[in-house]
């Protein structure tokens, strides 16, 4: 009877450490895709294909400031091996660095935030918190094919 309440334990505890780990990389996933979401109008703005519109603008630096400091807690060592994430092991064997990116990027962001005034601020200070997204994807997430 013990061993079966034992037996018992250890699947439930299993598969809550699963779900803790697919939660994580939803959670993750679903950051990112805000960020890819307030990324696309910007860079509409950037080609002209959109007009500039501070508001939008404002609104976008607010996620891509917040979103990257949640982020990179969402990346706990039993996460390493769930299924269906583009995470690179290096995120785990380089974390100090893989934190500062998402500390930098929120940075940038809120420099830009306080700097851009109009389309020209956004043209000349938007590149510079863009480019963190290329910086961390080379690094750290596996490339599509």
């Amino acid at each position: 009877m013990k061993l079966t309440i034992f037996a018992a334990g250890l699947v439930a505890l299993g598969v809550t450490a699963a779900i803790a780990q697919s939660d994580v990389v939803a959670q993750r996933q679903g950051l990112m895709k805000e960020m890819g979401a307030q990324t696309r109008p910007i860079g509409a703005m950037m080609r002209g294909q959109e007009p500039f519109d501070l508001a939008k603008v404002q609104a976008s630096l607010k996620v891509l400031a917040d979103n990257p400091v949640k982020f990179v807690a969402l990346f706990p060592e039993n996460s390493k091996d769930a299924p269906k994430t583009e995470a690179l092991p290096a995120v785990w064997a380089n974390k100090a660095k893989f934190d500062s990116y998402g500390t930098k990027m929120s940075q940038d962001a809120q420099t830009a935030m306080a700097s851009i005034k109009d389309e020209a601020s956004f043209k000349t200070e938007m590149p510079k918190v863009l480019q963190n997204c290329g910086t961390c994807h080379n690094e750290f997430r596996k490339k599509s094919s």
